[in-house]
């Protein structure tokens, strides 16, 4: 280097003390940030051998992307990331180690998992460059949907309303408050539960394991059966019993976004609006495949058009078949789910092959379930020995709702007591007895419900698993 070199005076120093680490660190910074990597490449492996950390393997990867060794930086970042606790800027280097590979849809996994980490990193130019900015900004690239709505209702880019107070990955845009139509709101999550997190219910897992989970887990193994990867699961049972939960841990059981579809998102009074929004949200989902679509009380949207009272209602059911047929798009890698507490209400076109062909039935849980529930529900409260199983014996009939009711119950209890002791006391298996007793299950009015449905209307059998819950004859299978 010349005389002239502004680095050169951080190298005098170095020399004369070469076991200077901050120092080596910030004069391989600088040529970082000057684009000579090939000498700040030196300095961090000499770095690696003196004290090694992740900040610095990052650093070297950069410096490895910078010049062109593309491999090298993946194979440095990659090790950095497959521990449990890398820290976002790992997984925001992955992701430009992926674009510079061309690999597109491992740069926004990669870069997705950064945001969960670091939220503001969804406002970065990296964002931008994969369309995945978050709202505070601009969400992207819109998509076709959007664009061809933006053209059709003769909007512009500048009508775009951008939500301010929204997390990363709320799009949300409209003509404003006058009224005239808007597009739907989409969030998406990553949600950071899986079945772990969720109680008993080990039947049900299984049944959208293998519809769900596997297929995602194993696609050469489904496709080489020429099995679709996503498909429709209804999931119908009494309210408060989890099917909610289930959903959301059933997208980070299988580390998809996750969109929580609610029928206020859909509905609206403009002839054909209704039918764009749903639109709108099943684009947003296949753009972000793999992607549980998450359709709660979905009877609302989906009643039976024999009994739909007007000509907008059955277009809405049409459009909801039509998605779901992928008569427009793949529904590849779309995993749609869907929540009901009245089945027997929902259009029979909805139950055909490739929609909603696989029910499952989300009982009250058993005295298992109950106890497992329980200590979901304990984890992180102060206790004093609960006897879990005998509180979960005479919890009968309840649902996981009404567990955590009780437990709210039992905790204001021991809060009072504590208010007027000054000494806050853990809870005990006689508190949670006694906010038991005080509680009455909100299953007896469904079940008694499904029971006529079930004598009366089950010649089909879909509702088979309802029959052996309250131990009634199962359908003999025909439709005499």
């Amino acid at each position: 280097m010349t005389a002239s070199d502004p680095i050169q005076p951080l190298r005098d120093a170095l020399a004369a003390t070469p076991d200077n680490v901050p120092l080596r660190r910030h004069l391989a910074d600088t040529l970082a940030a000057r684009g000579r990597h090939g000498e700040a490449e030196e300095h961090y492996r000499d770095l690696l051998t003196r004290a090694p950390d992740d900040g610095v393997r990052l650093a070297l990867a950069e410096c490895y992307l910078g010049a062109g060794k593309t491999s090298h930086a993946a194979v440095v970042t990659e090790a950095v990331t497959a521990r449990g606790d890398a820290p976002a800027r790992a997984f925001a280097v992955l992701a430009r180690v992926r674009m510079a590979e061309k690999d597109l849809d491992g740069a926004r996994a990669a870069f997705r998992k950064a945001c969960e980490i670091d939220p503001d990193l969804a406002r970065s130019d990296t964002a931008e460059e994969l369309g995945l900015a978050s709202a505070t900004k601009q969400v992207g690239p819109l998509s076709p949907w959007h664009a061809a709505q933006l053209e059709q209702d003769g909007l512009e880019d500048d009508d775009i309303d951008i939500d301010e107070d929204a997390e990363p990955g709320r799009l949300r845009a409209g003509r404003g408050d006058d009224g005239e139509g808007r597009f739907a709101d989409v969030d998406f999550e990553r949600p950071r539960i899986d079945f772990s997190d969720v109680g008993g219910m080990d039947d049900v897992k299984g049944e959208i394991s293998i519809k769900v989970i596997q297929p995602l887990a194993h696609p050469e193994l489904f496709k080489a059966y020429g099995k679709a990867i996503g498909g429709g699961v209804l999931m119908y049972g009494p309210p408060g019993c989890g099917k909610t939960h289930l959903a959301r841990a059933t997208a980070g059981e299988a580390d998809a976004a996750f969109i929580s579809v609610g029928i206020h998102e859909v509905l609206e009074m403009w002839i054909g609006s209704s039918e764009r929004n749903l639109h709108g949200l099943f684009e947003e989902a296949r753009r972000r495949a793999p992607c549980v679509l998450f359709f709660d009380e979905v009877d609302a949207l989906g009643a039976k058009r024999s009994e739909a009272g007007n000509a907008a209602s059955r277009q809405i059911i049409n459009q909801f078949l039509a998605e779901l047929d992928g008569v427009e798009a793949s529904n590849d890698g779309l995993l749609v789910l869907a929540a009901t507490n009245a089945p027997w209400h929902l259009d029979p076109a909805f139950r055909r092959p490739g929609r909603f062909d696989r029910l499952v039935f989300v009982p009250p849980p058993d005295a298992a379930a109950r106890t497992a529930i329980l200590e979901v529900l304990l984890r992180g409260k102060p206790t004093d020995g609960i006897d879990v199983a005998k509180v979960a014996k005479k919890a009968k009939g309840f649902s996981g709702a009404d567990l955590a009711g009780a437990l709210d119950r039992a905790i204001e209890g021991k809060l009072r007591d504590a208010l007027q002791t000054g000494r806050p006391a853990p809870l005990t298996t006689r508190d949670l007895l006694a906010a038991v007793k005080g509680t009455r299950p909100t299953t007896t009015e469904w079940l008694a419900t499904a029971r006529n449905h079930v004598q009366f209307a089950n010649q089909s059998g879909h509702y088979d698993d309802v029959a052996r819950h309250l131990g009634l004859p199962e359908s003999r299978g025909d439709d005499a």
